[in-house]
């Protein structure tokens, strides 16, 4: 995606060298639509330059520092010799970031996308995680919690959470699942609170797997899962409920395991 709008001054932005005179450098940006910026040879490097060509050439790809904007003249001037090499590869590597993030976009929400769609979903993913790339790799970690607060149809959640679980590295996953326990015995608090140890594990999780349990409210259980990936964090989940729900049934009692939260009319 390409912002229709200018950067401000002081920005780092990403752009490619495009042409080289005597007095500058032009520099076509790569994150703004229609967008040229102009490298002084003061600019260029520190220290006196014999030779422009010998600090820049065209077709480069570099990161420039926002020195100054008028837009009534469509002028944009920038600076190379304020970037250093720390800022210079972060600001890559947030480019090339969210460039994947575009093409999760098309993943998400086909070739076809609507521009008015896909500036709406982008929007809302800046707003919320500050970029386009961390809002689905929040999703990819945390699933639809991720995006509970984002001003996204249940239909838009969906298909990023789908696209990020699929085509984003995540170093781990968190899943939830509820379970409901009941039991009517005299004994029944001690029995659901073995129910709640069986579910935990009893030593039996996984060494890379962490799970929880928490209570939600009467009957409702909680089980968050990390893991280091889906697959095993869905398995560990549903063995985990598996585990409370035979538990508390050895005297009488019942477990149910659902995924979502149930609501108070339910």
């Amino acid at each position: 995606m390409k912002f229709s709008g200018w950067p401000e001054k002081g920005d780092l932005v990403v752009g490619e060298v495009d042409e080289i005179a005597d007095f500058g450098v032009f520099v076509e940006l790569e994150e703004y639509q229609d967008k040229r910026g102009l490298v002084h040879v003061s600019e260029v490097a520190a220290g006196w330059i014999k030779n422009i060509r010998d600090h820049a050439s065209t077709g480069e790809r570099v990161v420039a520092k926002v020195l100054d904007i008028d837009e009534s003249s469509q002028q944009i001037d920038l600076s190379l010799k304020d970037v250093n090499d720390h800022q210079r590869s972060d600001k890559i590597q947030e480019w090339k970031n969210e460039r994947k993030a575009d093409n999760w976009m098309t993943i998400a929400f086909g070739e076809d996308v609507s521009d008015e769609q896909y500036s709406g979903v982008a929007t809302e993913l800046l707003a919320e995680f500050g970029s386009m790339y961390d809002g689905f790799e929040q999703a990819a970690i945390h699933g639809d919690e991720a995006l509970e607060d984002v001003d996204l149809t249940d239909e838009e959640v969906e298909a990023v959470v789908e696209a990020a679980r699929d085509n984003v590295s995540v170093p781990y996953v968190n899943v939830t699942g509820y379970v409901d326990l009941e039991c009517g015995a005299a004994d029944g608090v001690d029995a659901i609170r073995e129910a709640l140890q069986a579910a935990e594990g009893n030593g039996e999780v996984p060494e890379e797997v962490d799970l929880s349990v928490t209570y939600v409210g009467s009957p409702e259980y909680r089980i968050k899962v990390q893991a280091p990936d889906y697959k095993t964090a869905e398995r560990e989940l549903e063995t985990a409920a598996e585990r409370a729900a035979d538990e508390i049934a050895t005297i009488g009692g019942e477990g149910e395991y659902h995924r979502d939260r149930r609501t108070d009319d339910e």
